[in-house]
């Protein structure tokens, strides 16, 4: 145990500057680079100019790319040009040898072939490495925004901006160049063919102009259906999002149907917006690839009639043709391409509102680093809502009134080095809300949480947080090992230290019967355990990083009385050096704290020891007497789910059964 027991000298000195890196916990170097740039901020520029960033870190590939695709098409104009000389010189006029020609024309074909793979593949390797960056640099934006953004935010759009929109915008960058070198080839084969007949040539791009009107209609429908589209997938995502974490509360409410019925609605307004694309596609594209087609018909009848009066030769008409065809390439991917550029520019835009928001909690620039600290909190005077405040003034006599968005008005409190504090309170008074602004997790809208005196807002958010230990009572665990959940803090801590956190915790005796033990893959967020079972593993965790603040949220709500005796007796020696507050709701956790107070209405209302409050204050009294009312009802709630659990268990092992499947459904 003594490897988990504070190392604090007491020293007066809580504020020091020390490398950042000392407050994060890396276990390992990362095998690939960060991004190198990020989008352009200013916000009134077009989609594309503010991708551009990224896009130039990768212009030595993009233009070599490029480079060898120009290469390519300039081979490609070229092979008609070669072929209208074969058939001329070497089969009418029969004043070369057709091997000459032929030699050539397998050269330009394996030449033409290899550059394209080159030009292709690098401008795949190009947006398949955006992609990645984008990917990057929304999940580290992510990591900085304030909780009060995730507080508002689905998590299926943020699931569904982070990889259709994405996707959406690296399949545009992969075609776009594509689409610019088949316009090239359109240019050139468009200023040979006015070499060859300026007549001929004017016959068969006399349909142009019809197609660009086509295209500009098929732009304007598909831009704002492109938005519903990946809006509407990003509701889709939502939902299946909630249920799958959801899923518990859902069966027990019996509202599988009503859950798919509420899919089904949202899958039918996103198939209507694919629908919807696809008809504008299908009314579109078809007349916008037929339109030059139709000029290769009054091309050949007009040239056949040149080549009849020998005004123009056979091969330079058949060069003519391939020209055409070389020009229709643009148009026959043109609808194709609008509906790529109209989707990538509004998931351009979804993606563009999340890197564009920023946090409420900055860190100033003269923000020091805490090490080391005594341990003395203090909240001064602080007022905290979750919600915008509302400002209410009295008509007669224009003094501002409480805010009633306020979750905490003019708090109170100090807690003195190594001391352990309880706070006690009905639901709402502000308890939870109180752990969660010490940790800086928001931040207060008048006065102050200081530790040792410095305002919170004065210390680097990385080095308050490893120094805050915080339990909650709902806690989240990643479905990865035992070991790695509780080494989650600490990830390079030997497993000797593993298994002392969840000794103190409790929790190495139901460890060491899972399968594999601490090499246990848990399920996701840890719902193959019990929530007495997740919670101890929490509290392995903080008590690995053995923080010199700790805040317990209730942390043993789910965890039966014995269990928690036995954790009592580790806390009592764990919190002995440390300062704790804890947010209690049992006698026995309340037992822990060496002072209480007791919060209503978001303030202090009395503090004292459990024993002189008892005496003292019957609003402390009533509070205690309605909790272990509630705390009752809650057991019978969790044996009633238990029982549920091992019905569900057994159901499922009676149908693996009937299956004829081999293997144990506990696995």
């Amino acid at each position: 145990m003594t490897s988990l027991s504070s190392t604090t000298d007491g020293s007066d000195q809580s504020i020091l500057e020390l490398d950042v890196d000392e407050f994060q916990p890396v276990a390992e170097v990362a095998r690939y680079r960060a991004p190198r740039a990020t989008i352009n901020p200013d916000q009134s520029l077009g989609w594309v100019r503010r991708v551009w960033p990224i896009v130039m870190t990768y212009k030595l590939l993009l233009f070599s790319s490029i480079g060898l695709g120009v290469v390519s098409i300039a081979i490609n104009v070229t092979i008609p040009l070669v072929t209208a000389r074969a058939i001329d010189n070497a089969l009418i006029d029969r004043t070369a040898p057709l091997l000459r020609f032929v030699v050539l024309l397998v050269i330009l074909g394996i030449a033409r072939g290899l550059l394209s793979y080159g030009y292709r593949f690098g401008l795949y390797k190009m947006a398949f490495r955006i992609e990645t960056d984008l990917r990057s640099i929304i999940f580290r934006h992510l990591s900085t925004l304030s909780f009060s953004f995730y507080d508002r935010v689905q998590s299926g759009q943020l699931i569904s901006r982070a990889n259709s929109d994405i996707r959406s915008l690296q399949m545009f960058l992969a075609f776009a160049p594509l689409i610019g070198l088949s316009i090239l080839s359109f240019v050139l084969a468009l200023i040979l063919m006015l070499s060859i007949s300026v007549s001929l040539t004017l016959v068969s791009i006399a349909c142009l102009p019809g197609v660009y009107v086509l295209g500009v209609l098929l732009r304007n429908q598909i831009f704002p259906l492109s938005w519903i589209v990946q809006a509407r997938t990003a509701d889709v995502a939502t939902i299946v999002d909630e249920n799958v974490n959801g899923v518990r509360v859902v069966r027990s409410f019996a509202a599988e149907q009503q859950q798919i019925r509420h899919l089904a609605r949202s899958a039918r307004r996103l198939q209507w917006a694919n629908i919807a694309t696809v008809n504008s596609r299908a009314r579109y594209t078809p007349i916008m690839e037929n339109l030059p087609r139709v000029g290769l018909v009054v091309v050949l009848l007009y040239g056949g009639w040149l080549v009849i009066d020998g005004q123009l030769q056979l091969g330079v008409l058949i060069a003519f043709n391939a020209y055409i065809l070389m020009m229709q390439t643009p148009f026959r991917l043109l609808g194709f391409f609008m509906m790529l550029q109209q989707r990538a520019a509004a998931s351009a835009e979804r993606i563009y509102e999340i890197l564009d928001e920023s946090s409420n909690l900055t860190q100033r620039p003269t923000a020091a680093k805490l090490r080391d600290p005594t341990g003395r909190i203090e909240f001064r005077n602080v007022r905290f809502g979750y919600r915008d405040p509302v400002v209410v003034s009295d008509d007669d006599s224009g003094d501002e009134q409480p805010d009633t968005t306020d979750v905490l008005v003019d708090f109170n409190l100090v807690v003195e080095p190594g001391e352990t504090v309880a706070l006690v309170g009905r639901t709402g008074s502000g308890k939870s809300t109180v752990a969660r602004l010490l940790p800086r997790f928001y931040d207060v809208r008048a006065g102050q949480v200081l530790i040792d005196g410095t305002d919170v807002r004065d210390l680097t958010i990385t080095s308050l947080r490893a120094n805050v230990g915080l339990v909650l009572d709902e806690p989240f665990l990643f479905s990865v090992s035992v070991r790695e959940n509780i080494a989650y803090g600490r990830p390079d801590a030997p497993i000797d230290q593993v298994i002392a956190a969840a000794v103190a915790a409790q929790a190495d005796e139901f460890i060491s019967e899972l399968p594999g033990g601490y090499d246990a893959i848990i399920g996701e967020r840890g719902y193959t355990l019990s929530g007495g079972q997740r919670q101890r593993i929490a509290l392995a965790r903080t008590f690995l990083v053995n923080p010199r603040l700790l805040v317990l949220d209730d942390a043993t709500s789910a965890i039966d009385v014995q269990v928690e005796s036995r954790i009592h007796e580790a806390l009592e020696l764990l919190l002995r050096d440390r300062t704790t507050i804890v947010i209690a709701h049992r006698l026995s956790t309340i037992s822990l704290a060496d002072r209480v107070a007791l919060l209503e209405g978001g303030r202090v209302i009395a503090t004292g020891t459990h024993a002189h409050l008892m005496a003292t204050d019957p609003r402390y009294v009533e509070v205690l007497a309605r909790t272990e009312s509630d705390e009752i009802a809650s057991e019978a709630v969790r044996v009633g789910r238990a029982e549920l659990d091992l019905a569900e268990r057994a159901t499922e092992k009676v149908m693996v059964r009937e299956a004829g499947v081999v293997g144990d459904v506990d696995q």
